[in-house]
């Protein structure tokens, strides 16, 4: 009886642009494991990003990055698992991609990045405007005062507040601050449109796929109202912002569709074959909950320099509007279900700006950051006195409110670097508490918690701390790059190897047997530190609230000497 011949492997390729760096990863679609990947650090900046010492709420990138970046990521990586037995570039199937958002980029009519044009190269307002740009929180606070009385409820998916990461209020920023650039923008695209656009020449702003996961979470479309908001209301906002819903691509649509297909000239400079499918764009956090497996009642936290945690949930049940999220969108994350997303602003973030700014040099040598979790795994819950709030950068959930700033509470004389870091920590457990909170009282029941990124993989201290205060066991993604497993799972169903997304996660996800588990004694200290966390929080972060915090001081004292002892 003759042999049956074995079916040739086939791959799929996610590319994800990180904050600060693009990576290739190119992944087995028969069971989604990693079999080559390089990564691209983007050279203009500050670690890829542009800054203003005028404005510390100012972060732009070079879109020149983005293009040079793809080019070159996926082409060490393509050398890299040309070394694998059963790999070759025409083996695979499709390219997904996935990048930061909201990042919108001002382009001229043919799509050109402003940026990139020998007019505006070296102007910052003509650059791609970074998710982590707060300059338009003035105008995001005025977007959603006039939504309050607009011909729709532009508002109620996406937490009843603007924010100033988001698409609208940076163009309106623009407009008012730098109105040559604005007025030589002919559109405005998302970075994770932008992108494919690019690679497959398909860069008409007003006929570009845009996709669903941008368009809903950070430009207010919706099909209840036609799409983007009215002209009506973009002109009460400016007058020359409402020719840009004319510009924009009529219908939004989800990643599990094509954008087009790879151009030559981008092939051949990527170590490619032409014509393969490019899936359209998606938000990073929103493809690494695909890549970390998530499903309804699994919430999925992808841990960076921020934090972002999403859901699903069935279309065919009414779901409520939740206040203080970034969104309810149909098919942002998984096609056919509800999108939900919140985040945290800084957790990374945080945890670096502490460690590069304020740490001692005793903690210097090697690896800073290393040091400070060490000497912090071996304090107590409640041992310092000290609690914080974790809003360096704002808070994104729930209050949607980027001029608020961060806040110590309870130091002495005697307070150390490792007991301000681990507080640090605390602080953004008790941030991810609250949001857990808010999804649940809008009847979105939270079943399990699947972390991913590098901070979940690394930091088995932080994971801990995670499970004590959220008082629940913290899983972990089985895959280190999940974003760009993410985009590789849209490939995949764009390339017609699986038939769904559903389908693909069932393949190609998996989660790792480490798992941390609450400590009773240690969640029950929470409790209590949780109960005068959410007392500062609503104090400094809410007009509603009519306490005194005369005691919270008092309270951690007594905590601190209760554990002590």
């Amino acid at each position: 009886m003759a042999k049956r011949k074995a079916t040739a492997k086939q791959f799929s390729l996610g590319v994800d642009y990180g904050t600060n760096s693009v990576r290739a990863v190119i992944v087995d679609i028969s069971d989604g494991r990693e079999i080559a990947s390089s990564t691209f650090n983007y050279p203009s900046g500050v670690d890829g990003i542009l800054l203003d010492d005028k404005d510390p709420n100012l972060a732009r990138q070079n879109p020149t990055d983005y293009l040079v970046g793809f080019e070159k990521s996926v082409r060490a990586a393509v050398r890299a698992a040309a070394k694998k037995r059963g790999f070759a570039p025409n083996r695979i199937v499709c390219i997904g991609i996935d990048a930061t958002g909201s990042t919108p980029i001002p382009v001229n009519r043919d799509g050109v990045a402003l940026g990139a044009t020998p007019r505006f190269q070296n102007n910052l307002d003509a650059q791609a405007w970074l998710w982590k740009d707060h300059t338009a929180h003035a105008e995001a606070a005025e977007i959603t005062e006039k939504a309050a009385n607009a011909d729709a409820d532009y508002l109620a998916k996406c937490g009843g507040t603007y924010s100033s990461e988001w698409y609208w209020s940076k163009m309106l920023h623009c407009r008012r601050v730098a109105p040559h650039v604005f007025k030589a923008a002919y559109s405005w695209v998302e970075q994770s449109d932008f992108i494919p656009a690019h690679l497959t020449g398909n860069t008409q702003p007003d006929k570009m796929a845009r996709n669903a996961c941008a368009a809903g979470h950070k430009a207010m479309y919706h099909e209840q109202w036609g799409g983007v908001p009215s002209r009506e209301f973009l002109a009460s906002l400016s007058p020359d912002l409402a020719v840009h819903r004319d510009r924009y691509s009529p219908a939004a649509v989800t990643s599990d569709h094509a954008a087009g297909h790879l151009t030559a000239d981008i092939a051949e400079k990527a170590g490619l074959p032409a014509r393969i499918p490019v899936a359209v764009g998606i938000i990073d956090a929103h493809a690494g909950a695909v890549g970390a497996g998530v499903r309804p009642g699994a919430l999925v936290k992808v841990l960076g320099t921020s934090t972002c945690d999403m859901m699903v949930a069935p279309m065919r049940h009414p779901l409520n509007d939740i206040d203080g999220l970034c969104g309810i969108v149909p098919g942002s994350i998984v096609p056919g279900m509800y999108g939900l997303e919140a985040g945290q602003s800084a957790v990374g973030d945080l945890f670096n700006w502490f460690a590069g700014h304020l740490s001692p040099p005793a903690f210097a040598k090697g690896d800073t950051h290393a040091n400070l979790t060490a000497a912090a795994a071996k304090l107590k819950p409640g041992q310092s006195g000290l609690l914080a709030l974790d809003w360096n950068n704002g808070n994104r959930c729930i209050l949607v409110d980027p001029l608020l700033a961060g806040l110590l509470v309870g130091q002495t004389l005697h307070t150390t670097a490792p007991e301000i870091y681990r507080a640090l920590i605390e602080a953004t457990a008790f941030g991810a508490l609250t949001i857990i909170n808010q999804f649940e009282s809008g009847g979105v029941k939270v079943r399990q918690v699947i972390n991913c990124g590098g901070v979940a993989e690394k930091n088995p201290l932080l994971m801990q701390i995670y499970a004590d205060v959220c008082n629940r066991p913290m899983k972990i993604s089985g895959s280190s790059e999940t974003c760009a497993l993410g985009a590789a799972i849209f490939g995949s169903v764009v390339g017609g190897a699986h038939q769904s997304v559903q389908a693909a996660q069932k393949r190609m996800t998996r989660l790792a047997t480490r798992e941390y588990h609450p400590n009773r004694q240690a969640a029950a200290v929470y409790r209590q530190l949780f109960t005068l966390y959410t007392q500062l929080h609503d104090c400094f972060g809410t007009t509603e609230y009519r306490g005194n915090l005369h005691a919270v001081m008092k309270q951690l004292i007594n905590l601190r000497n209760t554990v002590r002892q």
